[in-house]
């Protein structure tokens, strides 16, 4: 396949001409699957252009919503975007659960974030130490004009320290500062506050060390760890309420909490019990405008934070008493980004009755607790094959470009019947046959 220089500037119908021609000869459908959406709304598509780069269309992604959420005694419709087939309807499921039986309480435990700059130093540690403290007030007064107005919101910089991790890494220290940033997510503020101190301290680093030392600024990027943005939802009830019978709801309890104990010892299944939690989070993170992939790195890492991968939720009976909770970090925001541009975005955040960045934490985590409450309970109850390859079916007979008359007849029989991939379509296979 040949190469092509200046391809970014190309027009968009120019860059569609190339990859038809040259990639997606043997793809006739190519070129309409390219402009279906894109002629629809001009103004809107101009938007979705400027996202990203090299923009030839837009990729969809079902959106709906997970109605009667009761978080902390109010009452919630969540939008989910996702292509997930039975997370909405798990979620939606749960919210009823649990709505009947108390509802979800949700608390912010921290917003916390942090901003590092990474730098070598080949001098005394004492010399940096006495320098560091020197050069500290100058370096935060270097970021006011960035701050001034995060700081009216009640947000700014809250700590900047000097961090040695010479044992690590010869030569290796960190500015490791610490940000609240309020309703915004912050990645561009808090960037702008390190190349600030990054900037600042060089310059007083070459007048303060001279020739006796070396101070090198290798980069200046915010984490996306956030230990310290911690947010905790529960649910909790009589055992008794699990069941038809309070040794039902006893057993039921007993057998969740072992499901819950073998996530929090087994990596193997704690990563594919996580990757569940995540269904619901990242369906509402991606809904909101919000970026998933920081916010997938930031849980990963903290089910990892005591040395071995663990779950993110726990549940106990005491006191005849069951409780299910998650402790989760959550970076989010719900002002800048795409929270003013994007249609769908502005209508979820809407439809949440447009909340601060600390009730979306609550919401988001609450979403991600009811849909690992979906998950563990047909685990040890029917088994999670039943309700997802039913919520699957329509997927397998649109493969198969099924009528009207042929779902109804499908649906109909799968009501009695495992759906499995092969049974689907050797039903169908015997329907036509007919």
């Amino acid at each position: 396949m040949p190469a092509i220089q200046g391809f970014s500037k190309l027009s968009k119908q120019e860059k569609i001409d190339f990859l038809l021609q040259n990639y997606l000869s043997d793809f006739p459908q190519a070129e309409q699957i390219l402009h279906q959406y894109v002629n629809q709304n001009q103004k809107l598509q101009r938007l979705h252009d400027e996202f990203i780069e090299n923009t030839l269309t837009n990729f969809y992604l079902p959106f709906g919503v997970a109605p009667n959420f009761s978080i902390n005694d109010k009452n919630y419709v969540i939008p989910m975007a996702i292509e997930e087939s039975s997370v909405v309807a798990a979620a939606s499921k749960a919210a009823k659960f649990w709505g009947e039986r108390g509802g979800f309480k949700a608390q912010v435990l921290g917003t916390e974030k942090i901003g590092q700059v990474h730098f070598s130093f080949s001098g005394e540690h004492e010399n940096l130490v006495a320098f560091f403290n020197q050069v500290k007030p100058k370096l935060l007064e270097s970021v006011k004009s960035i701050t001034k107005n995060m700081e009216k919101r009640g947000g700014g910089i809250s700590s900047l320290e000097l961090v040695d991790k010479t044992a690590d890494l010869p030569d290796y220290y960190q500015l490791h500062a610490t940000f609240e940033t309020k309703d915004a997510m912050g990645a561009n503020f808090i960037n702008s506050c390190l190349e600030e101190f990054s900037s600042t301290f060089s310059a007083e680093a070459n007048s303060f060390f001279g020739d006796s030392a070396e101070v090198e600024i290798i980069m200046s990027i915010l984490s996306n760890y956030v230990p310290n943005c911690l947010v905790r939802a529960e649910v909790s009830c009589a055992i008794e309420k699990l069941g038809k019978t309070a040794q039902e709801g006893q057993a039921y309890a007993e057998k969740f909490v072992r499901a819950i104990n073998i996530a929090e010892i087994e990596p193997y299944r704690a990563v594919t019990h996580n990757k569940g939690i995540m269904n619901g989070i990242d369906s509402v993170v991606l809904a909101t405008g919000n970026d998933f992939r920081a916010v997938e790195a930031g849980v990963h890492a903290y089910a990892a934070k005591d040395g071995k991968y663990t779950s993110l939720t726990h549940a106990k009976i005491e006191n005849g008493i069951f409780t299910y909770w998650i402790e989760i970090p959550l970076a989010l925001g719900t002002v800048g980004g795409l929270t003013s541009l994007h249609p769908l975005v502005k209508l979820a955040l809407a439809l949440l009755q447009n909340p601060s960045a600390e009730e979306l934490m609550q919401i988001v985590a609450v979403a991600g607790l009811a849909q690992n409450f979906g998950a563990v309970n047909s685990l040890v109850t029917t088994g999670i094959q039943e309700g997802h390859m039913k919520m699957h079916l329509m997927n397998i007979l649109n493969q198969f470009e099924a009528n009207a008359q042929e779902r109804e007849k499908a649906v109909e029989f799968f009501k009695q019947h495992t759906a499995t991939h092969s049974a689907v379509v050797e039903f169908i296979q015997k329907l036509r046959s007919n």
